[in-house]
This record gives C-alpha cells, sequence and structure tokens, in this order.
C-alpha cells in the first residue's frame, strides 16, 4: 500500500515483497505469513533449548528464534541444530544478537539465520546527547561500514539470511542525537544496515520496527515501507510488539499492533511477544494471521478530499453530545437489550456492585457508561453515572432508514453505502454508530470515518460491532484489530461490541483492555513486560504476576518489568518506575530513565519497588 497516494481510496492487498529463503522456508513473495517466536531457556543447556524448542514448533511456529549474547552460546547453535535434526525436526533457527559481532559471525556460518539490531551491533546507548557535524556523523557512519561488513559478506558467503531488528527502546545515541526517539529514527537505524548490504550485493533480508507501543510500532513500519519504496527496496517484513505483557493485556495490545499492519497488507512473518511460555505465543500468532492467508484483494473507494495521515496520531474533532465526542474519553456502551430478567446483580458484569447491606453502588474503574436496553425498562434504580438508552429513555437507537431529523437518537449506520445515502442536514443532537458486515470491516470503518471527515461532520461516532461464535482468543484478536487500529488512527468516541459468545463480565474487560493499549481510555496500571529469553536473570512470569498482583490497582501508573538491560531501559523508556535483572538474581530499579537502586536481591526486589513508589508519592492504598 502506497501510503503517499491512499487519500482517495483503501484497498486491502498484500505488499509484494521479495522472497528470502530461510533455510527450507520461503518468507515474503508469495509464501504465506510465517509464525515464529523465542526461546526463553539457556543457550547452553542444549537438552532444555531443543525440548523447549519442539513445544514451539507442536504449537505452531515455523522459526525458532535462540538468544546467543556471547560466542559460545553461538558456537552452541550447532549441537541444537544437530539434535533438532536428530529427532526430526528441520525449522530454521534463528541467532538473536546484540552487543557481539563475533558472536553474529559464528552463528551466521552455523545455521539458517542471524537477527541483528542495529542500536546495539556497533553503537552505543548510554541515553547521552551528543551533537555531531556532518562530517563527524559521516566518520561514525564510516565507522559501521567497517564493523558491519564482515557479517554481511559471511552470510553472502554461507547463504544465511538476516533480520535487521530495529527496537524503538534501543535506539543508540547517535540516531537519538539526530533524529529523536521517533520512528523516522527507528527506520534511518535499520536502512543504514540495508544500505551496507546492498553494497555488497546482498538482499536476504528481513526487517523490523519493534516498539512496546503499538501506535510508535505502527508509524515506523509505515515509514519504513514507504523509505524502501524511495529507495527501490522490498524485503519481508517481521512483525510483533515487543515488551506486550501477559495475558489479555498482551494478547490484545499485539493484535492491536499487529493486527492494524496486516490489514494494511503489510506482514511476511510475525513473532507475539508473551511474558509466557513461548509455545503460548503461535496460537495469538495464528488466530492474528489465518483472517489474511485467502483474504482476497478488496478495493474500498472514498470520494473525499479528507487526507489521512498514517504516520501520526490525530484525534478526530468531534461535538459532545450527551457526555459523548468532544474531549470525553471513549465511551463503553453494553446491550442488555435481550436480557430476560435485568437486576441490580446483572450490573456486577459490567463494573457495577449493589452493596444491599448499605444501600449503595460501589463503581469501579472499569465500568461502562451506557446501558442499552432496547423496550425494556429497568425496574430498579441506578447510579447518576451509567445512562439507559432505548424505547423508554431520553435516547433511542434507530436505523438509518428511521431517521427523519429526529432529536436524541442514536443513528446506526451499516457500511458506506448507506453512509453515502446519509441526508444529513446539520441536525446537531444526534449520535451515529458505524457498523459493517463487510470482511475488511477495519478498512470500511475506517473509509466511513474519512467520508465524514471530508463532509466536514462533527458528529459524535460509535464503533459497534457484532460477533458470534468466536472462541476466547480471537475475541479477544478480532475486536483488537477490527476496532483497536481506527482507535488508533484517533477514530471512534466511543465502542459498542456484541459477543455471544462470552459472559459480559469478560466482554467489559476486552472492550477496556483495547482501550488502554490504545492509550485512549486509561483505566489501570499499564505493565511493559518482556517475553523473556535465554538472557533473562530470574523468573519473568512469576515476577509480573507477583508486581501485578500488588499493583494492579494504581491506574494509569506505567511499570516496565525487564529480564536483563538489552532492551530493558530503553523499552521502557516512557514508563514511571521499572523493574530491570542485572545480574543473576540481581535487581536495578528505574524512577523513569534514572537508576535508583542497584544490584537488589530478587526475593527483597518487590518489596523495594512497591517502597520506590511510595517514596516518590506515586502509590495509593486499596480501598
Amino acid at each position: 500500500m502506497n501510503y503517499r497516494y491512499c487519500n482517495n481510496i483503501l484497498n486491502y492487498s498484500r505488499w509484494e515483497t521479495r522472497e528470502v529463503k530461510v533455510g527450507n522456508i520461503g518468507i515474503g513473495g508469495n509464501n504465506p505469513i510465517r509464525i515464529q517466536s523465542m526461546t526463553t531457556t539457556d543457550t547452553m543447556d542444549t537438552m532444555a533449548t531443543v525440548e523447549e524448542s519442539i513445544r514451539m514448533i507442536e504449537a505452531g511456529c515455523e522459526l525458532i528464534r535462540i538468544t546467543a549474547p556471547s560466542q559460545k552460546e553461538a558456537e552452541n547453535l550447532a549441537n541444537i541444530r544437530a539434535e533438532l535434526n536428530k529427532r526430526g525436526y528441520d525449522a530454521p533457527i534463528i541467532a538473536d544478537i546484540h552487543y557481539t559481532p563475533k558472536a553474529a559471525e559464528i552463528a551466521a556460518c552455523l545455521i539458517e539465520k542471524v537477527r541483528v539490531n542495529p542500536g546495539n551491533y556497533a553503537d552505543k546507548k548510554k541515553f547521552a546527547k551528543i551533537d555531531y557535524t556532518d562530517q563527524e556523523y559521516q566518520q561514525e557512519l564510516d565507522r559501521i561500514f567497517e564493523k558491519f561488513s564482515p557479517l554481511v559478506k559471511i552470510c553472502k558467503e554461507h547463504g544465511t539470511a538476516m533480520r535487521i531488528g530495529t527496537n524503538h527502546g534501543s535506539l543508540s545515541d547517535r540516531i537519538l542525537s539526530r533524529f529523536g526517539d521517533t520512528p523516522q529514527g527507528m527506520v534511518e537505524s535499520a536502512m543504514e544496515f540495508v544500505r551496507i548490504c546492498a553494497h555488497y550485493d546482498y538482499h536476504n533480508l528481513i526487517l523490523s520496527m519493534k516498539a512496546s507501543n503499538p501506535q510508535v510500532m505502527i508509524h515506523a513500519y509505515r515509514l519504513l515501507v514507504d523509505k524502501m519504496k524511495e529507495e527501490g527496496y522490498n524485503y519481508p517484513l517481521h512483525l510483533g510488539v515487543t515488551e506486550a505483557g501477559d495475558g489479555e493485556d498482551g494478547r490484545i495490545k499485539s493484535a492491536i499492533g499487529i493486527g492494524a499492519l496486516l490489514e494494511d497488507g503489510l506482514g511476511d512473518t510475525v513473532r507475539v511477544s508473551l511474558t509466557e511460555a513461548p509455545e503460548n505465543e503461535a496460537p495469538v500468532a495464528k488466530a492474528l494471521v489465518e483472517r489474511y492467508q485467502k483474504r482476497e484483494n478488496l478495493n474500498v473507494a472514498v470520494e473525499t478530499n479528507s487526507k489521512f495521515n498514517p504516520y501520526a496520531y490525530h484525534k478526530r474533532n468531534s461535538i459532545e453530545l450527551n457526555q459523548i465526542g468532544g474531549k470525553q474519553v471513549p465511551k463503553v456502551i453494553i446491550d442488555l437489550s435481550k436480557e430476560d430478567n435485568i437486576t441490580a446483580a446483572t450490573l456486577s458484569n459490567f463494573g457495577y456492585e449493589y452493596l444491599t447491606s448499605e444501600d449503595k453502588w460501589n463503581i469501579g474503574e472499569q465500568a461502562v457508561d451506557f446501558l442499552y436496553l432496547g423496550d425494556q425498562k429497568l425496574s430498579f434504580a441506578i447510579p447518576g453515572s451509567i445512562q439507559c438508552i432505548g424505547d423508554h429513555y431520553d435516547w433511542k437507537v434507530i436505523n438509518l432508514a428511521e431517521y427523519q431529523d429526529q432529536e436524541n437518537v442514536f443513528v446506526q449506520i451499516k457500511g458506506l453505502d448507506e453512509l453515502n445515502s446519509f441526508n444529513y442536514s446539520g441536525q446537531k443532537n444526534i449520535i451515529l454508530i458505524f457498523t459493517s458486515e463487510a470482511s475488511n470491516y477495519m478498512q470500511e470503518i475506517r473509509a466511513m470515518f474519512l467520508l465524514l471527515k471530508g463532509e466536514k461532520i462533527d458528529l459524535p461516532v460509535i464503533i459497534k460491532n457484532d460477533y458470534k461464535g468466536l472462541d476466547e482468543l480471537k475475541s479477544q484478536t478480532y475486536p483488537s484489530t477490527d476496532i483497536g487500529a481506527n482507535m488508533l488512527e484517533g477514530f471512534g468516541d466511543g465502542i459498542w461490541l456484541n459477543n455471544d459468545s462470552i459472559s459480559g463480565s469478560k466482554l467489559t474487560s476486552i472492550i477496556f483492555s483495547i482501550l488502554q493499549a490504545t492509550r485512549t481510555r486509561i483505566s489501570k496500571t499499564d505493565y511493559i513486560s518482556c517475553p523473556s529469553c535465554g538472557r533473562t536473570l530470574f523468573d519473568l512470569e512469576e515476577t509480573t504476576a507477583k508486581i501485578r498482583s500488588r499493583t494492579n490497582h494504581l491506574k494509569g501508573l506505567k511499570i516496565g518489568i525487564m529480564g536483563c538491560i538489552v532492551n530493558g531501559p530503553g523499552e521502557m523508556a516512557d514508563a514511571d518506575y521499572g523493574y530491570v535483572g542485572s545480574g543473576v538474581d540481581k535487581i536495578t530499579l528505574y524512577k523513569g530513565q534514572e537508576v535508583v537502586k542497584k544490584g537488589i536481591n530478587s526475593e527483597n526486589a518487590v518489596d523495594a519497588l512497591i517502597d520506590l513508589i511510595k517514596d516518590n508519592g506515586d502509590w495509593v492504598d486499596l480501598p
């Protein structure tokens, strides 16, 4: 998709990349979107790494990534490769390299692919601001050329593939000094290495632009594609949201970032990064990519002068009506119109708890804002923070065919064709509901917003979708892509989801998790936790659970939980507090980007983190 010229037509057509062979697997070209993950074992423990790799392969991974932090781990990849082959598994192995060019050069002779991070392969990150003259900057580029060239030559000689993987959190001081902590800096960091590869006519490359913030990640990939087109490249893309976390939050954050790019037709291989066992990642990746494996090219024409900027977030301007739109946070609507017997206890599924002994309501941070009741009417009093809409209340919901300049109505519009027939007369007391039954739901909803913008209609809009027959995983990932991706573009003043497969409490949790991941409505603590790997210096999954259990009531606080210092301090750069492994069972605590305490024993480190939060005035006691 050429974003420079996408203002008048939105389409799904997979961007045609060149094929790169990784062992016996083709990535890019006409190949399916490939699934991969990364081991968490010590690379020197051959049997443990092989066993974990087999579990990953049987869960659906087609490629296995293994960390090689030093030369000895790189050399041991040959033993891991031999043992996997002995057991009948030939999935390609990828060596993950940070800081150690020699390890990359060794690995490139032994296995099918190496991943290098341009932020720390030949550069450094000490959070130092340096002002370079153009001559000094070119000298630094010359130095990188000399340091990176040996690996390029080895990969070309041995037919080894390479991923140039930029991480938002590990951009070098040099890149940060010239481009800032931006998607543009991420792209340039990778392109410097791409140009060196091109100098040697080596093109067995795959590129990635990972970040823990889906919005940054999406903008970086789009800019990368535009830059590649400008310079005449079409390398395959590896997609992933790094440090996504665990559980529902990790799945939803990953689905928003990866799904948005898959909707654009971008992506040739996917890794979902969860703070869980690596075999849990492949099913999530499969649920995401299967929607696109057989999707035909689709075009959605939008006749409008509205311009869509895919490289930056711009919240759509809308007026405020009935506490929806304007500067209000996105609202949440739940449909109870088909419930047989609505009681006060029913609302406990949606963030409201009625305390019978005290005759009052306890309202949670994830409490819905509107109840749609259809032709029903509640028989009990509800708290003032929740509104009812329906036939017996001030605001009703109607379809477009019923609309005749009424006031105080939600008008449901299904798809572009209906929106084009919307005879808007300037009536300001209506709220729109956008929905679609198209297979390219996300694309059509986005096109509807562009059409509205082109017509300069500033009415509030609720995004609505009905899901049927989905399992729990797809109930998390599908709306995250369909609706979350549009929220990331600044589209939507609220969410209305129906799903016949899950409980009301689960549905509510998913909606608020989408809003949290898009950072459009914060209702809980935000955890930036890495997926663990062989570099991890403590039990990351167990520690994340401990920290979450003690801090998940701190609304809006961002806590980074990182297994090691490779990407830790950088990836959690926008976190308020950081918990980073710095040695075996040793933890370093951060306040923002500054080290506060070093060398804390892991058994005491969670308490130390809580004390740090309290000392800085960010702690609140549980009610």
